[in-house]
């Protein structure tokens, strides 16, 4: 693996989180209001010399985690709706009733289903319907 960093032998490492969208500027302020990220474009030092002109509307949307914490999330233009389950989906750590307030709708709620088919998180879905799950802080 020539392209691997020192000390790793892994064919590839994380780089971005992309999440389609038929209405991705809207989903875009959704998840930055959510996770507390903002657009790449708006921190200060993200603005360089060739960033003279703004970001067509129609391009994805970068957004960020402004103490550098969380990943880069993508949110792509797509022109088709979700329709299936996602086959991938991310975990959060957050309030469910505050995200529910903000416009995600409940797909199950924690401890739901028999013994056997419990749950100790709530699943989500975004505006969008981009599912995914939602922890309790820690205490």
């Amino acid at each position: 693996m020539a392209d691997a960093p020192a000390g790793r032998n892994s064919p590839a490492r994380f780089k971005d989180l992309c999440l389609d969208a038929r209405d991705h500027q809207t989903l875009a302020d959704w998840w930055c209001a959510a996770l507390g990220y903002v657009r790449r474009d708006e921190l200060e030092d993200a603005q360089t010399p060739e960033d003279d002109e703004p970001r067509p509307l129609d391009w994805p949307v970068p957004i960020v985690d402004p103490s550098g914490a969380g990943p880069l999330m993508w949110i792509v233009p797509v022109p088709e709706p979700k329709i299936v389950k996602n086959r991938m989906h991310f975990d959060v750590i957050g309030d469910t009733a505050a995200l529910l307030t903000a416009g995600a709708t409940m797909v199950r709620p924690r401890d739901a289903g028999d013994e056997a088919d419990s749950i100790e998180w709530d699943v989500l879905a975004d505006p969008q319907g981009n599912e995914f799950c939602v922890f309790s802080p820690e205490e």
